[in-house]
């Protein structure tokens, strides 16, 4: 695992003379800080809240600011520091998101999201997790006694068939699914690559760059082509689709373009399932590796489910497994996030020039001593009530914050909440004995596990025996 990120230094973490950010140690000629962060990112941006609270690093012969400070991180989120933009990686990943709210800024970034509110009301999420469950239950149903399962790989499908059923529930969207699953998971391992080479290599007809560029195409055509569909069907499915078809502003009346449309359903496919798929698959992980955690868990699941799939209406019976949620969530969170100074601002005394990258790191952030007590530990009761009263507002952004903050971040949670207490009525999974010792990958946008195999091992619940 990787090892315990050390804590924001004191007088050491004062900006240098001139308020100039202190730079971080370890920059290569030309290239900067970028081969550390290409090759081991976790360990790279963990060493820098030693360095400050803010930190300039170079990418190629690039300046960019790392804040390692939970308040200044909140500034940056919620705008009390400044305007903040999406920043270059975005304009690298446009191919596949095209203009959605996940790429948006300003007035148009708020007009998206007050678009979208429907699609996440409570009612709504009441009714998806039908689908929810169902997905688990279908995917569990199929492992056998005593089979080897690859938990990294089947939480990943089980998170992408989720959202691509919810998104497409009509038979309209049936290849869409298919496309959706074969070319997303390619799309999603090129990003942290795109994120740092330079616009001309991109170009470049370079495998990888075809291989990104067909799957884009693939997955836009297939998600384009259910937009015009639906359009025509013109009937109310009940699914994300037609909330987005039949959305209008309030203050308007205007509708959502197809291309707009579009836009969005890709949005929400990439951020319901990367985040959402590391996530199971570390709870997985962890509840083999915390026999206490997993034992409590399973009292849970029995009293409140008796063997059954899970409902919505199961979930306040379910606080302890939420809580198991909310653990894997700090504990493998986002690994790196950037924004774009627009204009010049103070970052805790730390002058940043206009048209600056800011990045900042949830998984950094999460793993701080001081905010954390014992950041490696795997701790659910760290979110019971009384001892998570007193956390800053920024300890914790699994989801981001502010007016950015991921718009499905309920649905996620109460997917993963009734996935994790679904297939856990049913199955333990125990890693496989020579398997390969799991360790922590940051790709994508989230840090997820190497390969994990397991064994299903079937389960008998309390007073059935």
């Amino acid at each position: 695992m990787t090892l315990p990120i050390r804590a924001t230094a004191t007088a050491t973490a004062a900006p240098s003379a001139a308020g100039r950010a202190p730079e971080a140690p370890g920059a290569l000629p030309l290239l900067g800080h970028g081969p550390a962060l290409l090759r081991r990112p976790l360990e790279f941006l963990g060493s820098l809240p030693a360095v400050g609270p803010v930190v300039r690093i170079r990418l190629g012969a690039l300046p960019a600011y790392v804040v390692n400070d939970a308040e200044l991180v909140r500034a940056l989120l919620t705008g009390e520091a400044g305007r903040f933009d999406q920043g270059v990686l975005i304009e690298k990943v446009r191919p596949l998101l095209g203009s959605g709210v996940g790429t948006a800024d300003g007035d148009e970034h708020r007009r998206l999201r007050r678009l979208m509110q429907p699609a996440f009301h409570k009612a709504r999420i009441a009714r998806y997790a039908d689908t929810m469950t169902a997905v688990a239950a279908q995917r569990g149903a199929a492992w056998r006694p005593g089979g080897i399962v690859c938990v990294d790989r089947e939480m990943n499908a089980l998170a992408l068939t989720t959202v691509a059923r919810a998104l497409f529930s009509s038979d309209l969207g049936a290849e869409a699914v298919t496309e959706v699953q074969r070319s997303l998971p390619v799309v999603l391992d090129e990003i942290p690559r795109r994120s740092v080479l330079p616009d001309a290599l991109l170009r470049l007809p370079t495998p990888a760059n075809r291989r990104f560029d067909r799957a884009v195409r693939r997955l836009r055509s297939a998600t384009r082509h259910v937009v015009e569909a639906a359009r025509a069907d013109g009937t109310d499915h009940d699914d994300l689709l037609s909330v987005l078809l039949l959305a209008a502003d309030e203050r308007t009346g205007e509708r959502l373009t197809d291309d707009q449309v579009h836009d969005q359903l890709v949005n929400m496919l990439v951020a319901g399932t990367e985040t959402t798929g590391a996530t199971l698959a570390w709870v997985f992980h962890e509840l083999a590796r915390e026999p206490a955690v997993e034992r409590l868990l399973h009292e849970e699941t029995d009293r409140a489910l008796c063997g059954r799939p899970a409902v919505f209406e199961d979930l306040p019976r379910l606080p302890h497994t939420r809580r198991v949620v909310q653990e894997a969530l700090r504990r493998y969170a986002p690994w790196i996030i950037l924004r774009l100074s627009p204009d010049g601002v103070l970052l805790g005394g730390v002058p940043v020039p206009a048209g600056a990258t800011v990045l900042f790191s949830p998984y950094v952030l999460h793993h701080l001593p001081e905010l954390h007590p014992g950041p490696l530990a795997f701790d659910p009761d760290r979110w019971l009530p009384e001892r998570a009263a007193g956390l800053p507002r920024a300890a914790y952004i699994p989801f981001g914050a502010g007016g950015r903050q991921c718009p499905g971040n309920v649905f996620a949670l109460t997917q993963a909440v009734l996935q994790v207490a679904t297939i856990a009525t049913r199955w333990r999974l125990r890693p496989v004995g020579d398997g390969p010792r799991v360790r922590e990958l940051a790709r994508g946008a989230v840090v997820h596990p190497t390969t994990m195999p397991m064994t299903c091992v079937p389960r008998e619940r309390a007073g059935t025996r």
